[in-house]
C-alpha cells in the first residue's frame, strides 16, 4: 500500500511532461505557419529534466527530436497549385475554355438561325432591297411628296420591276423550249459524230452503252426523283411566304427605319450604346455602297455578255442575260456559273467554235469586271481580300445554300466596318481617359526675356 502514493506520482509527472512538450510543438508550428506571431515563452524546466547537461547550452527547436508517436512538422506552407502550372500551359487553358465558350455560343446561335431560317433570309434580303431603294424614298421626300406615299411608290416599283424580270424569263424559255430542246438534241448528235470521229477511239457500242446506264440511273432513282418533285412543291410555298415577307419588311424599313434603329438601341447596354449608335451609320453606307456597286456592276455585265451572245447567234441570249445579272450578286461562283451555262447552250446548239467565242467573251468581260469596274465602283468602302471573299463564301454555301453564298460577303463588309470602327473608338476613348501629362513649370516674372535680351 506505501507504493501506490508513489506510482501515481511518477504518472502524473509524465502526463504532464508530455503535455507540456506537446503545447512546445504545436507552439514552434503556429510560429512557422505565422512568421508575424510572437515567439512562444520557453517552458519552465521540470525537475526530473534538470540533469548537470541543462547548465549548457539549450538545443534549438530543430535539433530537438520529436516526441515518439508524432510526425515531423512541415517546413513551410505548401505553394499556390496554379503556381505549379507552367505559363504556357496556364495561357492556353485560358484562352482554350474562352473559345470553347465562343464555339458553343457560334453553335447555339447557327441553331437558332436555322430553326427560323426563312425569317432570316427575309429580313436580310429585305435590308439589301431597302439598302437599294432608300436614297430613292429620300430623294422624293425631298422634293415634297410624303414619306408614306413616297415609300409606297419606291416599294411597289421595285418589286414591280423585278416581278417583270422573272415573267420575261419565264415566258422566253417557254417560247423558245421547243426550238432549244430541237437544237440540243441536233448538238448531242453532232456531239456523238465527233467523238466516233475523234482521236479518243470511242466507239458507237461504248456511247449506247453510256446513255443505256444513264437511263437506268434515272429508272432507278424515280421515288427519289417524285419526292424531290414534292419537295419543290414545299420549296414554291416557302418561296411564295419568304416573299410576302420580305415586301412587308421593305416597307416597314424603308418608312420607319429610324425609328426602328432608335428601338434597336435601347436594346443595348448603356456602356456601349453610343458606339454601336456611332457604328450603326457607318454599317449601313457601306452595306448601301455594297449593293448599289454589285447592282451596278451585274448590270453591266450582263449587258455586255448578253450583247456578246446576241450577235453569236445563241439561244435565248435575253433569258441568259436575265440568268447571268442574278447570278452577279454571288461573288466569284456566280460569275463562273452563268458564265458556263451560256456556254454549254452555245456548245449544245451552236458547236464548238461559237462556245469558246462565248468563252471568251465571258473571260473578257469578267476581267474587267474584276480588275477594272468593282475597285472602280466599290471602291475602298467595301473592299474585302479575295481569300476572304471565297472562304466567306464558302462557308455561307455550306451552312445555308445558295441565300448564304448570297448574303455572306455584305455581312463580311459590314462586320469589317463596324469592328474597325469600334476599335478606333476605344482607342479614342482609352486617350480621352488618360490623364494629361504635367504642364511646364511657368518662368518667373522677372525672368529675362531672350528675345529683346540685349
Amino acid at each position: 500500500m506505501s507504493r501506490v502514493p508513489g506510482w501515481l506520482g511518477r504518472l502524473g509527472a509524465g502526463l504532464t511532461e508530455m503535455s507540456e512538450r506537446l503545447d512546445e510543438r504545436r507552439a514552434e508550428v503556429e510560429q512557422q505557419s505565422d512568421p508575424l506571431a510572437a515567439p512562444a515563452p520557453p517552458a519552465p524546466a521540470l525537475a526530473a529534466d534538470r540533469t548537470p547537461a541543462a547548465d549548457g547550452p539549450p538545443a534549438s527547436a530543430a535539433d530537438t527530436p520529436p516526441p515518439a508517436g508524432t510526425s515531423a512538422p512541415p517546413a513551410g506552407p505548401r505553394p499556390d497549385p496554379a503556381l505549379a502550372v507552367p505559363w504556357g500551359v496556364r495561357v492556353a487553358a485560358e484562352a482554350g475554355w474562352r473559345l470553347l465558350v465562343l464555339a458553343g455560343t457560334v453553335w447555339v446561335l447557327i441553331q437558332v438561325i436555322s430553326a427560323v431560317q426563312l425569317v432570316v433570309f427575309a429580313v436580310v434580303i429585305a435590308l439589301l432591297v431597302t439598302a437599294l431603294l432608300q436614297p430613292t424614298v429620300a430623294r422624293l421626300t425631298r422634293r415634297g411628296v410624303p414619306r408614306g406615299i413616297a415609300t409606297a411608290l419606291t416599294a411597289i416599283s421595285g418589286f414591280v420591276v423585278i416581278g417583270l424580270m422573272a415573267w420575261f424569263v419565264t415566258w422566253q424559255v417557254m417560247e423558245n423550249i421547243d426550238t432549244l430542246s430541237n437544237q440540243i438534241q441536233s448538238g448531242i448528235d453532232d456531239l456523238r459524230n465527233w467523238l466516233l470521229k475523234s482521236p479518243f477511239h470511242v466507239t458507237d457500242k461504248q456511247i449506247n452503252q453510256i446513255a443505256k446506264n444513264l437511263r437506268e440511273a434515272i429508272g432507278a432513282n424515280t421515288d427519289q426523283i417524285t419526292s424531290a418533285g414534292l419537295e419543290g412543291v414545299q420549296v414554291i410555298v416557302d418561296f411564295l411566304t419568304g416573299l410576302l415577307l420580305v415586301f412587308f419588311s421593305t416597307l416597314f424599313l424603308l418608312y420607319d427605319g429610324k425609328r426602328i434603329w432608335q428601338w434597336f438601341l435601347k436594346l443595348v447596354p448603356a456602356a456601349a450604346r453610343p458606339g454601336v449608335a456611332g457604328a450603326g451609320p457607318r454599317a449601313w453606307r457601306t452595306l448601301t455602297a455594297y449593293v448599289r456597286g454589285t447592282v451596278l456592276v451585274a448590270l453591266i455585265d450582263a449587258t455586255f455578255i448578253g450583247i456578246g451572245i446576241y450577235f453569236l447567234n445563241v439561244p435565248m441570249a435575253v433569258p441568259l442575260a436575265v440568268f447571268i445579272f442574278l447570278f452577279s450578286f454571288i461573288p466569284l461562283v456566280g460569275a463562273v456559273a452563268s458564265g458556263a451555262l451560256a456556254v454549254i447552250v452555245a456548245l449544245v446548239t451552236q458547236g464548238v467554235f461559237t462556245a469558246v467565242m462565248t468563252l471568251v467573251v465571258v473571260l473578257a468581260v469578267q476581267q474587267i469586271e474584276g480588275h477594272v469596274l468593282q475597285p472602280f465602283i466599290l471602291g475602298r468602302a467595301v473592299r474585302v481580300h479575295p481569300l476572304a471573299v471565297v472562304l466567306t463564301v464558302a462557308a455561307g454555301g455550306m451552312v445555308a445554300g445558295i441565300g448564304g453564298a448570297v448574303v455572306a460577303v455584305p455581312l463580311v463588309a459590314v462586320t469589317n466596318t463596324v469592328v474597325g470602327y469600334l476599335k478606333q473608338y476605344s482607342e479614342e476613348l482609352q486617350q480621352q481617359k488618360a490623364p494629361a501629362p504635367p504642364a511646364p513649370a511657368s518662368e518667373p516674372e522677372n525672368a529675362e526675356d531672350p528675345v529683346h535680351a540685349e
